[in-house]
């Protein structure tokens, strides 16, 4: 459905033909894109691209609303006028534009490249007297990834945070084109690495509706499955991870425990803790049913069970609240403003859930429940952490009772040529998307992948503002970035 004033309107995972794609001038593409965020929608991509001709700039806008995605394009320019100011959520994909193809937006408040691990680029920087500058990083303490944050400070007050990206650079939208390839689903599986299920269910949807393949609702459910399941065990480490950045080592201990109970229903499942070999285009390799629904069925009662007792003990302890409530706080306005996703966003009140706004199966039929917050502080994103636990659990039992007969999996045909498909997930960070396109041949012309964090990491940035900087890794554990899933 395409309209002079929007793009093509389509529905998730849905394909639709380029030429059925409208090409604006930039002028009115630079229009549309801050029209449609005003009208309520959210920026879920902004890219360029280019496959043996013009180099084109695509926008992909959501309307939760009316769950539709709406897809338009523009002929590249050189330099152009900045989207951003007129629409923040704009701000790091047109970053992004013009580090890869050094097109130069005018007038965007700060061009500086998005992946740039070697400092080329300048900081920003604050002036003044006892203003000091911290740097942290790349390397870190533990098994945490690379990346560099600078801090200006008035004492211990962050009056700025800078997040240096970049050194997981891997390269792998450039390594898609020409595919699907052989070592293609691989590489979406280790996209994030703790978002396994999650960008592989994207892409196979994507593939999907490219090829016009029928996924059972035995598939279908069992995805799902396996996307709670990926939900449970994160969520759970989170919140032990953020007792134990408090010192509360009773739930940092037990969530430590549960996590391997959840990620040991994933093995039960499939034989690998993290998904991999899980979700396959066309459906998925591993079932749920017999004695290993039941065995995940009786698992998540006892983990549900467990972590109400030792997890629920930061609900209740004093010295907890006081650390988590008010600390790295962002308003409703300023996570709509950003385009903050998933927890990030709903702990702020804002109430974007791929799996409410675009459902896709079995997701229609589950009574679905948001957890949501107004605080927008480190005590709400744990805390909508441990509802949607609970929701998790409840979501798995109820798919496994209800699981229908049917083949686990189909096989894909060849993908349509000269055609364009929008996937959404609702992983356990927040929104995946991935942006499909293929040329003549049927093969994959262009892929866009972009994980929740590519949202959040400007977020974490504006928490810390007026925060002391010692407050830094309670915040950053809260928000619980992917650096890699940045870097694609």
């Amino acid at each position: 459905m395409t309209t002079a004033a929007s793009g093509a309107l389509i529905g998730n995972g849905e394909a639709v033909a380029l030429t059925a794609v409208p090409v604006f001038q930039f002028p009115d593409f630079r229009g549309r894109v801050i029209g449609g965020v005003a009208e309520g929608g959210h920026l879920k991509a902004l890219f360029g691209w280019e496959s043996g001709g013009p180099r084109t700039l695509t926008a992909v806008i959501g309307h939760g609303a009316t769950g539709r995605i709406e897809v338009f394009s523009s002929p590249l320019p050189s330099e152009f006028e900045a989207i951003t100011p007129d629409c923040p959520q704009a701000h790091m994909f047109e970053r992004e534009i013009a580090e890869q193809f050094g097109t130069v937006p005018r007038g965007h408040p700060w061009l500086r490249p998005v992946r740039d691990p070697l400092g080329h680029g300048d900081f920003f920087s604050v002036s003044g007297e006892e203003v000091h500058e911290v740097a942290v990083g790349p390397v870190h303490a533990g098994v945490i990834e690379p990346g560099h944050f600078r801090f200006q400070c008035h004492g211990e007050q962050v009056l700025h945070l800078e997040i240096v990206l970049g050194y997981q650079h891997r390269g792998i939208e450039a390594g898609l084109r020409g595919g699907p390839h052989r070592s293609t689903l691989f590489q979406m599986e280790t996209a994030a690495g703790d978002t396994c299920v999650g960008h592989a269910t994207a892409y196979s949807r994507a593939v999907e509706g490219l090829a016009g393949v029928e996924v059972s609702a035995t598939a279908h459910a069992v995805r799902a499955v396996a996307l709670e399941l990926e939900r449970i065990a994160n969520h759970v480490g989170d919140l032990g991870a953020l007792a134990g950045d408090v010192g509360f080592l009773p739930t940092a201990a037990y969530c430590g425990r549960v996590r391997g109970d959840a990620l040991n229903l994933t093995t039960l499942a499939c034989g690998n803790r993290i998904g991999r070999g899980w979700v396959r285009p066309g459906g998925v390799a591993f079932g749920v049913e017999g004695p290993i629904g039941t065995g995940i069925v009786n698992g998540l009662r006892k983990l549900r069970d467990d972590l109400r007792s030792g997890g629920g003990l930061l609900w209740r302890d004093s010295t907890v609240l006081a650390r988590f409530e008010g600390t790295g706080p962002v308003a409703r306005s300023d996570g709509e403003s950003l385009g903050l996703v998933g927890v990030a966003a709903r702990a702020s009140g804002v109430e974007r859930d791929v799996r409410a706004e675009f459902p896709y199966e079995p997701y229609r039929t589950l009574a679905l429940g948001t957890a949501v917050r107004e605080s927008g502080d480190v005590h709400a994103r744990a805390f909508v952490r441990w509802l949607e636990v609970e929701q998790s659990v409840a979501y798995a039992q109820e798919l496994i009772a209800g699981l229908p007969s049917g083949p686990l999996r189909s096989s894909p045909g060849p993908l349509r040529a000269d055609s364009l498909t929008v996937s959404l997930v609702e992983a356990w960070r927040g929104e995946v998307c991935h942006v499909a396109i293929t040329g003549p041949d049927g093969r994959l012309a262009a892929y866009k992948l972009v994980d929740p964090s590519f949202h959040n990491w400007s977020g974490l940035a504006l928490a810390l503002r007026g925060q002391a900087i010692s407050d830094f890794p309670l915040c950053n554990k809260s928000f619980n970035l992917s650096y890699c899933g940045h870097d694609l």
